[in-house]
């Protein structure tokens, strides 16, 4: 295996043969999948052009839009989602983990309908939020929390937090990281390459439409680079705000050692770590990434798998950092923050995210992994995959991937088909060719079965 070294709580199979698929061939069949497309999807199509009319881009997110047009849910539950066209689909998407559980997850279901005959909204306190403050405290190790709902909302007010626990202004951010749409995490979420620099001292590009404040930008996996932000800027620096696994390029490891570097460089220069686990949480394992990786950070932030698909998130840590909310520092707002129907959603997923029940679900993907490993070096393919918790990818690249530059090299085309292949024959994935599949509670042997062959078929007709 052609194989760097990352941390050990992860995975990454690089095959050690392969060779290249013409490009003329994946032109080929990329123009026959997407006549089919248009083809087997003609109530999509319709909807998208009457939700034109009332929603920009015809959606409610705008990663949700692609060309021609998306496909348009009707229901969802367990593992699958029906289309209006009728045509049932595998979901590994899993609302990036908003769905760990599964969809319509009968724990959740029950907590809700409970939830119901007390109220849907007190804006006081109650012993509900109270209670599922403790059971994010004890499951995350943090010292005190705070809901909010959304995870831009939840960076968003760590940051303030550290601003004002430093009196300091400045943000690292990784290059090519995202944490959200507040404007300082905007900047240099996937820029374009002719603006970037160089790739040791990245410059921050910052989008018209921005007002973003200081902003640095150091490429992942380099805690030099780090270092040397920090010396030459560390007396304007509140915080460093990271996803200890990138997530929204593919799935991107840390190198050994990285992480806990970084920690001794935080605590060297008085600046306040931010983990961003918004998308990692309990799809790294029953207790996140954090702890799992080992290293523990000053701030940490969550949403998505941990309210089993009701709109929630939370931002918490150290006690220390967490009094300039208590001493008014930092005031944090929200109507809906905390909600009843929201701390349904987290006793529900308490009661169910369960070691063993995430340890299951991380078997299945491992299996997965493995058996489209096997498949990659089988036919000699450019790809490799990647694997964390319960998620796992396929990245079409022959060299582990490192950082955003590294990420810019891989071939788009390729993934671009390998994400049509799959959703016309019944598989959906998120349209952005850099997310990664989740295995969710939902999902068991049949669904492993049906991503393999997949993967398989494709790779047979990469090589016809």
């Amino acid at each position: 295996m052609n194989l760097k070294k990352h941390h050990p709580q992860t995975f990454r199979f690089v095959p050690e043969n392969s060779k290249p698929v013409l490009s003329e061939k994946v032109a080929s069949l990329l123009a026959a999948e997407w006549d089919r497309f248009t083809k087997n999807t003609k109530k999509s199509e319709a909807e998208s052009a009457r939700s034109f009319n009332s929603l920009p881009l015809g959606v409610t997110s705008s990663f949700q839009h692609w060309d021609p047009y998306p496909i348009s849910i009707t229901s969802a539950k367990g593992a699958w989602m029906t289309d209006v066209d009728g045509r049932e689909l595998l979901d590994l998407s899993m609302g990036f983990g908003a769905m760990l559980v599964g969809h319509l997850n009968p724990v959740v279901v029950e907590e809700i309908q409970e939830s119901l005959k007390t109220g849907m909204l007190f804006v006081t306190p109650s012993p509900i939020s109270t209670d599922a403050a403790e059971r994010i405290c004890k499951r995350f190790a943090i010292d005190q929390v705070r809901f909010t709902n959304s995870g831009t909302e939840s960076t968003m007010y760590a940051v303030r937090v550290a601003r004002a626990a430093t009196g300091k202004l400045g943000i690292v951010k990784i290059e090519g990281g995202y944490h959200g749409s507040y404007d300082p995490f905007v900047v240099s979420s996937k820029p374009s390459l002719d603006k970037v620099g160089n790739p040791d001292k990245p410059n921050a590009v910052i989008d018209s439409n921005l007002v973003p404040g200081d902003i640095y930008v150091v490429p992942f996996n380099n805690a030099d680079a780090l270092e040397r932000m920090f010396k030459k800027n560390g007396k304007k620096i509140a915080c460093f705000i990271v996803e200890p696994v990138l997530e929204n390029l593919a799935i991107v490891l840390p190198d050994e050692g990285y992480l806990e570097r970084v920690r001794e460089l935080c605590d060297q220069y008085g600046i306040v770590l931010i983990f961003d686990e918004v998308k990692t949480g309990l799809t790294a394992g029953a207790r996140g990434a954090a702890q799992r990786l080992g290293v523990q950070p000053d701030l940490l932030t969550l949403a998505k798998s941990i309210g089993g698909g009701l709109t929630l998130a939370a931002f918490g840590g150290k006690k220390k950092y967490m009094d300039f909310i208590t001493n008014g520092k930092m005031a944090h707002f929200g109507t809906f923050n905390g909600n009843p129907l929201a701390m349904a959603g987290v006793r529900a997923v308490d009661k169910v995210c369960t070691t063993e029940a995430l340890e299951t679900a991380e078997a299945f993907n491992q299996q997965a992994l493995d058996r489209i490993s096997e498949i990659i070096k089988e036919y000699e393919l450019p790809a490799h995959t990647v694997g964390f918790g319960v998620k796992g990818c396929i990245t079409w690249s022959t060299t582990p991937v490192r950082n955003y530059r590294d990420y810019k090299a891989t071939n788009f085309e390729i993934a671009e088909l390998s994400w049509l292949w799959s959703l016309n024959r019944g598989i959906i994935t998120p349209p952005g060719l850099d997310e990664q599949w989740l295995i969710s509670l939902a999902h068991g042997q049949r669904e492993i079965d049906v991503l393999v062959e997949d993967f398989r078929e494709l790779a047979m007709a990469l090589r016809s």
